[in-house]
């Protein structure tokens, strides 16, 4: 009896464990519905004081009510976040306007913002350009005074170490790059192994096998300060579609490990945001789709783990269905996050994250029809505590 008993009852297990969805982990109970919080914006059309021109590639034609070329470089395109513990972050601008051809005169930059949820503003106090005075760049730059621009790298994650050195994730290469506090690139770009893109400068004939604009659009770095996971955007040719590497590099060594793992996107057609570290062995990945608005179907945030190879997934945050109970921002119970590309998020506490889009001023049109988006920032509570490394805060 005792047998037949311990048979039923693994056939039911086994049938339990194949009907459930694939993505389900019993060891990692699920999130139910986040809780929007917090709501600032900062102005699509805010421009660094005193600045350059800037998008005389895009034409003349108005874009989304906005006529280029702008008489100053645009505070846009913030694709990755560092907290500074004193209210204020430091955002990353993307490469500018999208490609290589029409971002020469688009400043690279690391941006102060603060933002004032009670009043629902962004401030942005400050920031630097990204240069290479010391010539550790050995092809050639576009301009002579070494100043970066979005046709010499396409810049999509920051990480801020103990030193207060920045390390930031590049997709032309793809690179990682190496910053001093203010700005200064402090060694040569270094590449990842058997990965080049389309813009990779030591390409010398070869075929690219990393489409355009895939490379490093996550980095995080480990709670003990020592090592970077960069995760590329796109697929590496010869992966399975919709699969993303995930590599270690050793900060001490400033070599990668050779260990990797594999982001299973659920779709193909997907992309991922950012990555942050939860604790040792978890982290946090937003995947989204490459629509907006209306037709935005796909902007999530997932916590996975990477002690499976091939990462197990579990949903704390659904941005496309956030509820809104104080009715923030006057979009009802319901807050959407419908924006084209969300490219950072930040552990605030236990409970909390904050969230930010890249509004790739000024072709993003998400939030209204025919308008460029604004750079939003959002505060989330999950429906549970991350659990997280207290080294996350430091």
């Amino acid at each position: 009896m005792r047998r037949r008993m311990a048979i039923t009852f693994g056939v039911a297990v086994l049938a339990l464990a194949m009907s459930a969805p694939a993505m389900a982990d019993p060891w990692h109970p699920g999130f139910g519905r986040a809780t929007l919080t917090g709501l600032a914006s900062l102005p699509a059309q805010t421009f660094v004081p005193g600045s350059e021109p800037s998008g005389a590639q895009l034409g003349t034609a108005p874009i989304n009510g906005v006529t280029p070329p702008f008489a100053a470089q645009p505070v846009q395109g913030f694709s990755g976040v560092v907290r500074r513990y004193d209210g204020t972050f430091d955002v990353l601008s993307d490469n500018g306007y999208g490609t290589k051809a029409n971002s020469a005169d688009f400043l690279l930059r690391v941006h102060r913002v603060k933002p004032n949820f009670r009043q629902g503003k962004v401030e942005v106090l400050g920031g630097f350009n990204l240069s290479d005075p010391d010539g550790h760049v050995t092809w050639p730059l576009t301009r002579p005074d070494r100043t970066l621009t979005g046709a010499d790298f396409d810049v999509e994650s920051i990480v801020r170490t103990v030193d207060g050195t920045y390390w930031i994730g590049d997709e032309f290469g793809p690179f990682l790059l190496h910053f001093s506090p203010t700005g200064k690139l402090l060694e040569a770009p270094i590449s990842l192994p058997g990965v080049k893109a389309p813009e990779n400068p030591f390409l010398n004939g070869e075929q690219p096998n990393l489409a355009s604009s895939k490379g490093f659009e996550g980095t995080a770095r480990s709670v003990d300060g020592r090592t970077l996971y960069p995760l590329l955007e796109g697929t590496v040719a010869g992966d399975p579609a919709g699969t993303l590497r995930i590599n270690e590099f050793d900060l001490r060594k400033r070599a990668y490990t050779g260990k990797r793992w594999t982001y299973q996107l659920d779709s193909p057609s997907n992309a991922i945001g950012d990555m942050i570290a939860v604790d040792r062995h978890r982290f946090l990945v937003i995947e989204r789709d490459g629509l907006q608005g209306d037709a935005a179907k796909t902007k999530r945030i997932y916590l996975v783990d990477t002690r499976d190879q091939n990462l197990r997934k579990t949903q704390v945050a659904d941005l496309l269905d956030l509820a809104n109970p104080r009715n923030l921002g006057g979009f009802g119970e319901t807050f959407r996050f419908p924006f084209q590309t969300i490219e950072d998020v930040v552990i605030l506490d236990d409970w909390t994250l904050g969230v930010l889009n890249d509004n790739n001023f000024p072709f993003s049109a998400g939030r209204t029809p025919d308008k460029p988006d604004n750079d939003e920032f959002i505060t989330v509570r999950l429906s549970r505590p991350l659990l997280a490394d207290p080294r996350v805060y430091r």
